[in-house]
């Protein structure tokens, strides 16, 4: 089975909603999991390049509008460096020189407003994506698609549109390691959950996973809010305000 995260993570741009991360149990990997998950959803998400997302920008997508995708620098820069230390190459290695100017520019803007972060893109980042995007359209008319480099850059040239994105708006991240980071533990950790053993004990594992990785960034003790919450829950706390018990208004005892 899998665990679908879908994160949510202002802080970069100065947004008023706390963090959060809410994993979904599926039984497999279909796209139609990423549909139902988003049901009702519209707007810009920040994906890597798995095709099954792809049905997600289709007009006839289920559930809403077509999806704006944003897709992630990070990725990008993961299969140059991957031919970069397997083979030294000073292609690969111009890609990653280019790629480091932009997340210079982020590392500079990061905590701005959206609108501050989006000027300083269009005026310093805009021009640096153009120049990259002529120099990987060079690169891909002189390598073959069939060697290990040109797998690469056409993996960047499919997703070149997406890779733009966030040109357009200010409160849309450069890459998608904010989510990244909040898998990383399921990951590390998933041999210790071979105990789920069935379907429902896979959506209580995404359950709980959720409620511990929110309790985390939001900067709250795991164990504390979880012993709290289930101890209110069992005095009678009202189902009208659940809201209460939601990680960040978990108010820790001195």
């Amino acid at each position: 089975g899998y665990l679908w995260a879908l994160a949510r993570d202002d802080r970069s741009w100065g947004g008023g909603d706390p963090p959060g991360v809410v994993f979904t149990y599926a039984p497999d990997r279909a796209g139609e999991n990423a549909e139902r998950i988003l049901q009702g959803f519209d707007g810009i998400l920040q994906l890597d390049g798995y095709t099954g997302y792809n049905r997600l920008t289709r007009p006839s997508r289920t559930g809403g509008a077509p999806i704006t995708v944003a897709h992630c620098w990070a990725h990008a820069r993961r299969k140059l460096k991957e031919i970069f230390d397997r083979d030294g190459s000073e292609i690969a290695a111009e890609g990653l020189r280019r790629i480091a100017e932009l997340y210079r520019i982020e590392a500079e803007i990061r905590g701005m407003d959206p609108g501050q972060r989006l000027s300083a893109r269009q005026a310093r980042s805009a021009p640096l994506v153009a120049a990259f995007g002529e120099w990987l359209q060079l690169q891909c008319r002189r390598i073959s698609m069939k060697s290990r480099l040109g797998e690469k850059l056409a993996y960047i040239h499919r997703h070149w549109d997406g890779l733009q994105t966030f040109l357009r708006d200010g409160r849309v991240e450069i890459d998608s390691n904010n989510v990244e980071n909040l898998i990383r533990p399921i990951a590390l950790t998933r041999k210790n959950a071979l105990f789920a053993g069935h379907d429902e004990g896979g959506r209580s594992w995404a359950r709980i996973a959720s409620l511990i990785a929110t309790a985390k960034i939001n900067g709250i003790e795991p164990f504390a809010y979880l012993k709290a919450t289930l101890e209110a829950v069992a005095a009678g706390h009202p189902q009208a305000r659940i809201d209460d018990l939601l990680p960040w208004n978990f108010m820790p005892s001195s």
